[in-house]
C-alpha cells in the first residue's frame, strides 16, 4: 500500500508519545514493503514550534519525510490566554475563539492543506495522529474525500477533548483507531457509538536488557552509587505529574527520616526535558534528556518505575518498563494507567499521597513481590504488545479502510 502519516513532529530525537507512535508505525510498515511517507513540520520542540530540521524531503529508516516550514512560532502568553478562554471562559463554544486557539496551539503550517489537496489522492490511506494539533484539525478536512483517512485520536479525558470543535474532527475520519480500551470507551461516549473503532495498541520492540556495565555507567554518571531508586521517564510538565511526584517524594523522605523503623532508603531519578523547573533535593536526581541506551539503563537499574501522569492515552514508557521486568507505581486517576495495572498485575495504582507512600513501602520491603510483578509485566507485553501481531492487525485495518 501507499501510505501517508501526518503528525506534528517527526524524528529520532523528538520526545512525545503520539510522535513516537507515528514513527514506530511508519517504520514498521515500511519494513514490510509498503511505500510510506510522512508529512510533518520542521519543528523539534512543541514549546515554540521553531524550525529545526532542514526543509524539504529526506529519508529516515526507509520512510520519505516531507517537512513543511512553520509559518508562525508559538506565542506562549497568547496561547495560554486563549486556552483559558476556550476551556473555562464564557466564549468556550465560540467558533472564532476555537479557531484562534487551534492556530495558537499549532504548528501553523500554511502549506499543509495545499500539500494534502495536491497529493492525498496518490495514497491508499492517510493516517493522522492525535486530535489535538492543527496538523489534524486543518489536515484531515483537506485529505477527506481524496483518500481513505484514519485518525488515532490518542485521546484522554482532558479539558480540550471536550471542546466543540473536536467532535467534527472525530466524525470526519473514515476510521478511528485506539491505543487502549479506555480510550475507545472515552471517544465512543463522546460520539454516542458503542463501537467507534478497533483497539490496536502499540508495539514494544523486544531488546536485550541493558547489561550490568551499562547500568553501572548510568549510576556513575549521575552519582547514584549503590542506592536503590525509583525512576520516572517523560517530558517534564505539570500534566505529566513529575512536579507533583517530586513534591510527594520529598515529603515521603521527610516522613521516613522521622521514623526509626522506616524501610525506604530509595532515591528518585527523573529522566526528561524540563519544560518546567523541578524542586531540587539531595535524593532527587534530574538527568534531562537521555538517548535510548542510557534511558533504558536508567529504567533497568531501577527498583521500580513511576508513571505519575494524569493525561495518557497509552504510555509506551510504562510498557517498556514492564518489558524490562521493572514493577511500577502509576497514577490511578488516569483510567489508562489504572487499566494497565489491573490487567497486567505489574503495577500498583495510587490516587493520593497516602497510597503512593504505602505502595513505595510495600515494594521496598518485599523483593519477592517486585520480582513477581516484573515477571507479570513481561508476560503482559508478550501477550498484547509485540510488533509482528500488532502490524498484522494494523495492515488489515488499513486494507479495509483503503477498500
Amino acid at each position: 500500500m501507499r501510505l501517508l502519516f501526518v503528525v506534528q513532529r517527526y524524528g529520532t530525537d523528538v520526545a512525545g508519545g503520539a510522535e513516537a507512535a507515528g514513527r514506530s508505525l511508519a517504520t514498521g510498515l515500511a519494513g514490510r514493503g509498503h511505500q510510506v511517507e510522512v508529512l510533518t513540520s520542521r519543528a523539534r520542540s512543541y514549546r515554540d514550534w521553531a524550525d529545526h530540521y532542514p526543509a524539504g524531503t529526506t529519508e529516515l529508516d526507509g520512510v520519505a519525510v516531507h517537512r513543511l516550514g512553520v509559518t508562525r512560532t508559538r506565542d506562549l502568553d497568547r496561547f495560554e490566554a486563549l486556552s483559558r478562554r476556550v476551556v473555562t471562559g464564557a466564549q468556550r463554544g465560540a467558533p472564532l475563539v476555537q479557531r484562534a486557539w487551534v492556530a495558537a496551539q499549532g504548528p501553523q503550517l500554511d502549506d499543509l492543506a495545499p500539500w494534502l489537496r495536491a497529493n492525498a489522492a496518490r495514497f491508499d490511506a492517510a493516517v493522522f495522529l492525535t486530535y489535538l494539533y492543527a496538523t489534524t484539525v486543518d489536515g484531515l478536512p483537506a485529505a477527506a474525500g481524496r483518500t481513505a483517512t484514519v485518525l488515532h485520536p490518542t485521546a484522554h479525558d482532558e479539558p480540550t477533548f471536550w471542546l466543540p470543535l473536536v467532535e467534527p474532527v472525530l466524525r470526519m475520519a473514515d476510521r478511528l483507531v485506539f491505543l487502549t480500551e479506555e480510550e475507545r470507551v472515552l471517544v465512543g461516549g463522546r460520539l454516542g457509538r458503542a463501537d467507534p473503532g478497533p483497539v490496536i495498541g502499540l508495539g514494544v520492540e523486544p531488546a536485550p536488557a541493558p547489561g550490568s556495565e551499562e547500568v553501572a555507567a548510568f549510576r556513575r554518571a549521575h552519582g547514584l552509587g549503590e542506592d536503590p531508586y525509583l525512576v520516572c521517564v517523560g517530558r517534564v510538565e505539570p500534566g505529566k505529574g513529575q512536579p507533583e511526584l517530586v513534591e510527594q517524594f520529598v515529603a515521603l523522605r521527610r516522613r521516613q527520616s522521622e521514623r526509626a523503623d522506616a524501610a525506604l532508603r530509595w532515591r528518585l531519578v527523573v529522566v526528561g526535558d524540563e519544560s518546567v523547573a523541578l524542586a531540587r533535593h539531595p535524593d532527587v536526581v534530574v538527568t534531562g534528556w537521555l538517548d535510548d541506551g542510557p534511558r533504558r539503563a536508567a529504567v533497568a537499574g531501577a527498583a521500580a518505575f513511576v508513571q505519575p501522569s494524569y493525561f495518557e492515552s497509552f504510555s509506551i514508557v510504562l510498557l517498556e518498563a514492564f518489558d524490562l521486568g521493572v514493577p511500577a507505581l502509576v497514577n490511578g486517576h488516569n483510567p489508562v494507567l489504572a487499566g494497565h495495572a489491573r490487567r497486567s498485575g505489574a503495577a500498583i495504582a495510587y490516587r493520593d499521597f497516602a497510597e503512593l507512600e504505602a505502595g513505595v513501602e510495600l515494594l521496598a520491603a518485599d523483593a519477592e513481590l517486585r520480582g513477581a510483578m516484573g515477571t507479570a509485566g513481561r508476560r503482559y507485553v508478550d501477550a498484547h504488545y509485540r510488533w509482528p501481531a500488532l502490524l498484522d492487525r494494523y495492515e488489515a485495518m488499513l486494507a479495509e479502510a483503503a477498500g
